[in-house]
């Protein structure tokens, strides 16, 4: 017997032995169980019913807590322990992601090899982490069923949430997955037996989610760890094959409108959900999924979540962006521009609180490299020099010498680090 399964075994020993004394929790951890009731399902956290309010992400945590949130989710282990402790510091809870390899990335589920080193790796990950009290819930894995063929990575998915049982008494397993239909339910049902719940990440589709996770024969629980904005895949595109953003302000509408009838609708199954992202990044834009800016300013669907959250608005809210024009057109209507001619650009906004409002406008080459899945993205270097006459939210824009597809940006301040964001994309002929 060699010293890994020696390891393993004394270990799950161990922890045995600990719950079987106690009936509760091991020292540290605070024990999460899912509980049903006919056809209802709840998490009961130290014994307390818990609906998830969470956020993907896990930078500005005292900024979730204060707005009424009570959870955040990561995509693996890097930095957890920070994170963990920075989520007890404020009161929440972390979905703690484990980081499964993805097929589209190139790894095989047929190599066995790969597989259970892959097992010990979290293994590892859960031994170190799973008695800290922030701990809710483990995620194996991120949109593994993105661009995949092989069904062998449910099987490995099962193993890893079996081990976790073993490991851990105090926290349920879920893996997440990009959208969910029959097919993959099927899957799951069959291969992936052992996890606890579902979860589920979307877009667009969180409002009719409840149906269509019925439609797909999940009659369990299950919590939605991803949804925002209607995706860059989903949504309008120009003649050129560019996706059109929303504007800050649209997004504030539809987040509301999709969380009341996505989530709130079906509280029978759905333990919960993690807006994404608190934070910023680059993906497709850097507007598109982040609630803040690269300066840590909030947009008005932070407004929305705290409502959301607490039922209660901030006291200074977000500026409301009405229309974004570059020469008399909006982002729908496929821009064309002459290379070197100049053109007007208005944006109207107004700030409920009569703050100031200050105007940047910046303009960026669409991306020639993007990635799938949140796959990491660079940002595009500013075109310099095509601004003059700026005042108030208008401005004469240049447009660029080189021909290509481009992306019109404002980003409007009230001085209390509230913002609104749009942005128009076109295309320059010479």
């Amino acid at each position: 017997m060699n010293n890994r399964i020696i390891l393993f075994i004394a270990g799950f020993l161990c922890t045995s032995a600990i719950f079987a004394q106690t009936g509760t929790a091991a020292k540290g951890a605070v024990r999460v169980e899912l509980r049903q009731s006919e056809n209802k399902y709840q998490f009961y956290r130290d014994g307390k019913p818990y609906f998830v309010k969470g956020a993907g992400g896990s930078v500005y945590a005292d900024r979730i807590a204060a707005y009424g949130g009570n959870s955040i989710r990561t995509w693996g282990t890097r930095g957890a322990e920070q994170v963990l402790d920075s989520a007890q510091k404020y009161g929440l809870t972390v979905l703690m992601g484990l980081d499964v390899a993805r097929e589209r990335h190139g790894f095989d589920y047929n190599d066995s090899v790969a597989v259970r080193k892959q097992l010990e790796r979290i293994r590892g990950e859960v031994l170190k982490y799973k008695d800290h009290p922030a701990i809710l819930a483990w995620g194996i894995g991120n949109e593994l069923n993105l661009q995949y063929n092989n069904p062998k990575v449910w099987d490995a998915v099962n193993e890893i949430s079996k081990m976790i049982h073993q490991l851990d008494p105090n926290h349920p397993t879920t893996t997440v997955l990009a959208g969910v239909n029959k097919n993959l339910v099927d899957h799951i049902k069959t291969r992936c037996t052992d996890i606890d719940l579902l979860s589920i990440n979307t877009y667009g589709g969180l409002a009719t989610l409840p149906r269509t996770i019925a439609a797909s024969g999940w009659n369990g629980a299950y919590m939605v760890t991803e949804w925002g904005p209607t995706g860059h895949w989903e949504g309008l595109q120009t003649e050129w094959k560019q996706p059109i953003e929303e504007t800050s302000s649209e997004k504030a509408a539809v987040y509301r409108s999709r969380y009341e009838y996505g989530v709130e609708n079906d509280k029978d199954k759905c333990l919960g959900s993690y807006v994404f992202l608190w934070g910023q990044k680059q993906e497709r834009t850097p507007t598109w999924y982040g609630v803040f800016t690269e300066k840590g300013e909030e947009s008005e669907v932070v407004d929305v979540m705290q409502f959301l959250w607490s039922g209660n608005w901030p006291k200074n809210r977000a500026p409301h962006l009405y229309s974004f024009q570059l020469d008399g057109k909006k982002a729908t209507q496929n821009i064309y521009l002459k290379a070197g001619t100049t053109y007007p650009v208005l944006a109207v906004v107004s700030d409920p609180d009569n703050d100031k409002l200050s105007y940047h406008w910046e303009l960026l080459p669409e991306p020639t490299k993007v990635g799938e899945g949140g796959d990491h993205e660079d940002r595009p270097k500013p075109v310099v020099g095509v601004f003059f006459k700026a005042t108030g939210g208008q401005v004469t824009f240049k447009a660029p010498e080189q021909e290509g597809a481009y992306r019109l940006f404002v980003y409007v301040t009230d001085g209390n680090n509230n913002v609104a964001t749009a942005n128009i994309p076109f295309y320059t002929n010479n």
